[in-house]
């Protein structure tokens, strides 16, 4: 009963964040969801994001207004799925799952992907470039189908209306006139037997420098097709640019007013910067909204949480010159203003966002809640639930996180700057090294433990610090020299400050240590995850962590 009031409270506190009802905020998906890509069933719109080295793999939302989106499965959801050429077991940080396209046609959803794997021996890395299909986005999906002769990163899937489908990709061109330079390509896919046929062309190199071009989506509009790509890489200088053509195949004629979204000419402080890799959907009304990634610069310019999924508003616009023999229409994003913005008017009249910025997992349900995800494929035996008596059981296992390895440790997308995390945990170790607790990590280098360890016998309250810099720092420990069944660890974070505190008794929380909330920056790729974490530190033993619930409730910044 007590869990279910605590429950009660938070939701209600989360809830009560936001209520101006004619607004929506952005990001629409907050946390670690970077290259969105979306398409539109009906009166259903899904959103699929990429997830680097995590599994479960591409998460897939759902939504029918465009604001309100419910996490419903992921593409890469089984441990068959990510062996062998999808590799995603021992896979580098920041390599993994990239830039995604969903895509339906004909009752089936597509989604198709690359995978990005270096190897250290031969120091090369593969690019596996894979189309996995669904009847339903939930899921199950389907094994991956490796397109063999399928180069570079971001592919796209675009269904004509003659029924041909087709690969749009990206690759280094073989004579490169700058570092950087990508080009997009395409080729028809037969999707009968899972490859490229016919003739390769290439299409273009992007339009303001061609640094990065990538990320390429394809649509058709009014009997023409409008090639947009992503350039500048992913960061400051992030742009969208777009171009078209009555054939495929080209020649594109670059849009003269590129780039049609980007933050490169605002202030490196705007409350958002990195805009691009956008995606585009049409509405059943005829309107249309873009979807792209961003950073709030919350912290030092950057993010705990990474690059997210925000939502802009777009419509098309004919050429007005006079002087053109052939007057293009083109996309133009945020009409009012050009830029992203933090409070837009709802898309659909007669709803209202319900953002909810809570996390709580009492672990009495039979499976996992789908926010859980790990770091590479989970290692066979590491947790097990007991959902009668609501206890989710991590082992300590010899393995610790390292280096392209897998340790017994799960957790969920931080979802604010400002937050609080609770966790409440039994253990009683019998071996010496044996440890647990609460975990915020960001890379295999660079996160942060709030644990119980046993040294010496005796149980210790430890702070550990890792970073690329510095390596592994014990910010603070402490001998725990009296007899305890349970410790409640509570982060919270505000004022760019991390506080530590705990609980022996479960209501009196006990200073313990604070620090910057800065430590576990997202320097590339992916946000910072909250979870949990378990280890024997190299000693393989019986030894094991029962956590009774988890609690997260993110505060929004206006």
């Amino acid at each position: 009963m007590m869990k279910r009031i605590l429950f009660l409270f938070l939701v209600s506190v989360s809830v009560q964040g936001y209520s101006q009802k004619a607004s929506f905020i952005n990001p629409i998906l907050p946390g670690g969801y970077p290259d969105p890509s979306i398409c539109r069933v009906e009166d259903n719109f899904y959103i699929v994001n990429s997830s680097f080295e995590y599994f479960p793999g591409l998460p897939i939302h759902k939504s029918k207004d465009l604001v309100n989106w419910e996490l419903i499965g992921y593409g890469l959801h089984k441990k068959e799925q990510c062996t062998d050429e999808v590799n995603l077991v021992d896979v580098q940080s920041d390599g993994g799952i990239h830039a995604p396209t969903i895509r339906y046609n004909q009752g089936t959803f597509y989604i198709i992907t690359t995978n990005v794997y270096y190897h250290k021996d031969t120091k090369t890395t593969d690019f596996i470039n894979f189309i996995i299909t669904a009847k339903d986005p939930a899921g199950p999906w389907s094994e991956p189908h490796v397109l063999e002769g399928a180069p570079g990163i971001d592919p796209d899937i675009f269904f004509d209306e003659d029924g041909r489908a087709w690969y749009v990709g990206t690759h280094s061109p073989d004579k490169p006139n700058f570092p950087g330079e990508g080009e997009i390509w395409l080729q028809e896919i037969d999707l009968d037997n899972w490859k490229l046929t016919g003739e390769r062309s290439f299409l273009w190199r992007g339009a303001c420098g061609g640094v990065w071009a990538e990320g390429p989506h394809m649509y058709r509009k009014d009997g023409r097709y409008y090639l947009m790509i992503a350039e500048g890489g992913t960061s400051y200088n992030h742009a969208m640019m777009i171009a078209v053509s009555d054939d495929i195949r080209g020649p594109y004629v670059p849009n003269d007013r590129n780039p049609i979204m980007t933050s490169r000419h605002l202030s490196y402080d705007n409350w958002v910067h990195s805009t691009g890799h956008a995606d585009l959907v049409e509405l059943e009304d005829g309107r249309w909204y873009m979807v792209a990634l961003g950073i709030r610069g919350d912290e030092r310019r950057g993010s705990n949480m990474g690059r997210e999924t925000f939502l802009l508003p777009m419509q098309w616009e004919r050429e007005p010159f006079d002087w053109k023999e052939i007057k293009y229409e083109w996309p133009v994003i945020a009409p009012l203003t050009g830029r992203v913005e933090r409070f837009n008017p709802l898309v659909f009249q007669g709803t209202s966002q319900k953002r909810n910025s809570t996390f709580i997992d009492f672990f009495d349900k039979p499976g996992l809640n789908l926010a859980w995800n790990f770091r590479r494929v989970p290692i066979e035996g590491m947790y097990s639930l007991d959902p009668e008596k609501g206890k989710l059981t991590l082992y300590a296992m010899k393995e610790t996180i390292r280096d392209r390895g897998r340790a017994a440790a799960m957790g969920f997308r931080q979802s604010e700057s400002d937050f609080e995390y609770q966790v409440k945990m039994q253990f009683d170790p019998a071996k010496d090294g044996s440890e647990a607790g609460a975990l915020l990590i960001q890379k295999d280098n660079n996160y942060i433990s709030f644990t119980l360890i046993k040294r010496d016998k005796v149980q210790w309250i430890q702070l550990k610090l890792i970073t690329p810099e510095e390596g592994t720092s014990i910010l603070k420990e402490m001998r725990v020299d009296r007899k305890f069944e349970n410790i409640i660890f509570k982060i919270e974070s505000t004022n760019h400050q991390y506080e530590y505190t705990y609980s022996l008794d479960g209501r009196n929380f006990e200073f313990f240590h604070n620090s910057g909330a800065d430590l576990v920056l997202s320097k590339k790729y992916t946000g910072a995850n909250l979870g949990i974490y378990a280890t024997g530190n190299g000693n393989q033993n019986m030894d094991k962590a029962v956590f009774d619930w988890v609690m997260y409730k993110g505060f929004q910044k206006f």
